[in-house]
């Protein structure tokens, strides 16, 4: 369940707003998110990595994101996470379980709207390189303890997309996202946001609110 919201704040994260700092990351990443928040609807397929050389692991899955608003599906190795903005639901598809959470109730959780407020200010960041079309750019949290130290954007300088992102936490592990396919501006209808009971007999649910 931790790998699953990691993953979760990562993909919300990179398609959200960024820190100011270095001024030719700040001017990439705000090209980078004045194009996305103008899109009315996300749709991604993305491959991620988990790899901890010291506890000799190495995960791979691969995973779509629906994201529209604050409202957002995520679905990655048998697990899925939907948010209307208020509710969240965690379907273990293995289990037949659904958790059910408030959105907000865990302050050190992410959502969009959370992102697009905070991440302004929460980091800093610094220009890398430029190689063909790519450019990389990290990022470094401002707060103390975060779980992770630091994030590396690869950015498709054409698109102003995210190409890449990798997660480099506190304990070792690398997460590695890449983005295969991206879709913009959908019709996405708001039910697809919403856990339906209805769908899944037999299923059992936790209600942690």
């Amino acid at each position: 369940m931790k790998r699953l919201m990691i993953l979760a704040a990562a993909i919300c994260f990179a398609f959200s707003a960024f820190a100011q700092n270095d001024s030719k990351a700040t001017t990439i990443l705000n090209e980078v998110s004045a194009k996305t928040k103008a899109y009315k609807s996300i749709h991604i397929d993305f491959s991620y990595t988990m790899e901890n050389k010291k506890e000799k692991i190495n995960d791979k899955f691969t995973g779509s994101l629906m994201s529209k608003g604050d409202k957002y599906k995520l679905s990655v190795a048998r697990q899925d996470v939907i948010c209307d903005g208020k509710t969240m639901w965690t379907f273990l598809k293995d289990a037949n379980e659904v958790q059910i959470n408030a959105a907000s109730a865990d302050d050190d959780s992410f959502t969009p709207t959370k992102l697009l407020t905070n991440y302004t200010k929460d980091y800093k960041s610094k220009f890398i390189e430029e190689k063909g079309n790519t450019q990389v750019i990290e990022l470094y949290p401002n707060a103390k303890g975060k779980s992770y130290t630091k994030v590396k954007l690869s950015i498709d300088k054409t698109k102003k997309q995210i190409q890449q992102f990798i997660i480099y936490d506190r304990g070792g592990s690398i997460f590695t996202y890449n983005v295969n396919k991206f879709i913009t501006d959908q019709v996405i209808a708001d039910k697809e946001f919403i856990f339906n009971k209805a769908e899944h007999p037999g299923v059992s649910v936790d209600d942690m609110r």
